[in-house]
């Protein structure tokens, strides 16, 4: 996760670094930078008009280029940057969708209960055409969404009784605008009454009833005493600007942020002294100023503070954000880590994808379970200092330097979708390239598998721990209340010898107890140990391999047939042994015949391991300094015979078929008596 997250980081840097050597690249085939002001006497008779539809100011009875370039001037400080992105959003010729209702129930849904945002709505009667034609209908769609008011047809024929039910029995236009300045508050229709059925008169009745929610200021005793008073808002902004109201990006943005940000109109048209506003740190007109509680902010001073709605949007979100704007960002900034997983793991493609699947998974559920907490925790009443404090800390981070060139980038590349991707990809294989390289000289097998071997080892990995028992990889002894074993009886039956065995893990033979066979009165150079892995891993190695499948009572006897008399056994390899030509006589489990008839020392053995001097599978005595590993059950043997024996499959003991890595209760000897101890 460090890892990703560092990449992350990475990448951002990256795209900070890219923004600028784009903009010194603009600087120097052009001229001018984003953040340099252009005059509007240079610009021709369309490129302002564009400016004011871009702002939402109306100039349709303004014929001549000296009244346009004046309204321009009035309504703020043109930027090149958005000069560039109005002439670009003017070219783009895209398509913008309006919603069909199909009831009263998806009327009420979306334009009712939507109670943060403005709707429009051609309601058309029965039998009727509509009242805006399509081509009208469809300048209109384009020109109203930009500023986020979204539009919709309501045909009347398909819920007559809710148009008889409204008064809706001629085509119409209906607006709807919240009519509270609280959050989530009541929201009113209003209908259009106008005669002219033009883009332009529609859209002016749109904007004046957007404007008259914003609280307008004529005079400077009313700022003044509006200037000083403290109420429920916490961030204020002002207009001060000579216009007859407000453009219509500051309405639709007043209606955005209602209950989060108080929007103030101050008209000085017919203000005779102007001077006055020195007092309160205005100087010049027109200009929009931030009241916060940490003091005044003047909006357009720095990078990307462009005269729109999408430039004033970002800025404001990130002054006062919602809960779900951090929901939406840390959403964002998940998925993007995620994603770094296709790059980071190496190996065959569709592991790359299985893992991707799996990260973008898991991440995403972590991220909401972590939300869902911190959702009720802010719904305490005695944590409202705590989230004073927190958006004072955003308001303090973000009307900095460095926070504007982050809102600027942040505009770039969401409007140049395509770049950000192809950025993102770069980035990527740049990390798949570096991190193929340093793990080349680690596990080359890993790198350069390919699908069908990572599939077949993903399903041997699947099958083995989903289908077949798990082995204890714990330490002997076990403590375990089960005196006996009913799953390898359900084991026999579910698998019968002429099936396919199931896949145990062997790494539980390490972890069996291990020691030398000592007989008193002999003197050994090594020092008896137990559990010794370096021993077991070495002797492991050779002994691994794979035997025919057969049943384990049949295995056993095979071991027996093949002996001859005369002939030391193979399987007992230990060179410490001491052989003796095998005379056919059957030799009973626990029996004490040794080596010089001598009397081995117990007190080497584990307690909880049966005493014996034969091992079964070999059936040769323990000669003094051989290896020995018991069984969970306690039965013993030699090392190398039942690590043979366990590895071939059959993973239960040859005398007692008690599974081999399932616990039993441990075996308890009785007291020596005093006439066995050796004097």
């Amino acid at each position: 996760m460090w890892v990703k997250l560092c990449c992350l980081l990475l990448y951002f840097l990256a795209l900070f670094v890219l923004a600028r050597v784009f903009e010194a690249v603009a600087w120097y085939e052009s001229g001018f930078l984003a953040t340099q002001l252009v005059d509007p006497v240079a610009l021709s008779f369309r490129k302002l008009r564009t400016i004011l539809e871009c702002r939402g100011l109306g100039h349709s009875g303004l014929p001549e280029k000296k009244d346009v370039r004046e309204l321009v001037e009035k309504s703020g400080d043109l930027m090149e940057g958005e000069l560039y992105s109005a002439l670009k959003e003017e070219e783009a010729s895209e398509s913008v969708s309006s919603t069909n209702f199909s009831g009263e129930m998806h009327f009420y849904e979306l334009v009712e209960d939507t109670k943060d945002g403005i709707w429009l709505v051609q309601v058309i009667a029965n039998d009727r055409s509509p009242l805006v034609g399509k081509v009208h209908w469809e300048k209109m769609v384009k020109k109203v969404s930009r500023f986020g008011i979204r539009t919709g047809t309501f045909n009347c024929s398909s819920d007559p009784r809710y148009c008889r039910r409204r008064g809706w029995l001629k085509s119409t236009l209906i607006m709807s605008v919240p009519q509270t300045s609280t959050s989530k508050g009541k929201v009113m229709l209003k209908e259009y009454n106008g005669r002219r059925i033009e883009v332009e008169h529609i859209f002016k009745w749109i904007t004046a009833h957007a404007a008259s929610r914003i609280k307008t200021i004529y005079n400077w005793e009313h700022l003044k005493e509006e200037w000083n008073k403290s109420d429920q808002y916490r961030v204020k902004i002002y207009l001060f600007a000579n216009l007859d109201q407000p453009p219509a990006f500051f309405s639709a943005l007043s209606v955005k942020f209602t209950g989060r940000v108080e929007f103030i109109f101050v008209n000085v048209e017919n203000w005779d002294n102007k001077s006055s506003m020195a007092e309160i740190g205005v100087y010049k007109t027109p200009s929009y100023i931030l009241r916060t509680p940490e003091g005044i902010y003047r909006y357009g001073n720095n990078t990307g503070e462009f005269i729109s709605l999408r430039a004033m949007d970002s800025f404001l979100r990130s002054l006062q954000p919602e809960v779900n704007d951090l929901f939406v960002l840390s959403l964002v900034l998940v998925n993007l880590m995620a994603w770094m997983d296709l790059f980071i793991t190496q190996g065959a493609t569709i592991k790359r994808f299985v893992v991707l699947i799996s990260t973008l998974g898991t991440y995403n559920s972590l991220l909401i379970i972590s939300w869902l907490p911190v959702l009720g925790f802010l719904q305490l009443p005695y944590l409202d200092s705590f989230y004073e404090y927190s958006l004072k800390l955003f308001r303090y981070s973000n009307t900095t330097t460095l926070a504007s060139w982050v809102r600027a980038d942040w505009m770039f590349y969401s409007s140049h979708p395509a770049l950000f991707l192809s950025t993102y990809l770069g980035h990527g294989l740049l990390i798949d390239y570096f991190e193929k390289k340093r793990r080349r000289n680690n596990n080359a097998d890993e790198v350069n598998a390919n699908n069908l071997e990572w599939l077949s080892s993903l399903w041997d990995w699947y099958t083995s721990y989903l289908f077949h028992p798990i082995a204890s990889f714990q330490h002997f002894p076990f403590d375990s209340d089960w005196d006996e074993d009913p799953d390898l009886f359900l084991e026999r039956l579910a698998f019968p010898d002429l099936w396919l065995h199931p896949l145990i893990p062997t790494d539980y033979i390490k972890n069996l107890p291990m020691w030398r066979f000592k007989c008193l009165g002999v003197h050994s150079d090594e020092e008896t140990f137990q559990d010794s892995e370096s021993d077991s891993d070495s002797e492991n190695k050779e002994v691994f391999s794979s035997e025919k499948e057969v049943s384990e009572d049949e295995e056993l006897t095979t071991f027996h047939k093949e002996r001859e008399p005369g002939v030391e056994p193979c399987l007992c390899a230990n060179k410490y042994c001491h052989h003796e030509p095998y005379d056919g006589k059957a030799r009973s489990y626990g029996s004490s015949s040794t080596a010089g008839d001598m009397e081995p020392d117990w007190s080497a053995w584990p307690a909880e391991m049966l005493h014996c001097t034969e091992c079964v599978v070999c059936l040769e005595n323990f000669a003094d300094g051989c290896l020995l590993m018991g069984l969970p059950c306690g039965h013993v043997f030699h090392q190398n015979c039942i690590v043979m024996w366990l590895a071939g499959g059959r993973h239960c003991c040859p005398v007692c078929r008690w599974a081999s890595y399932k616990a039993k209760q441990p075996y308890t000897h009785p007291p020596p008596l005093a006439s066995d101890t050796p004097s």
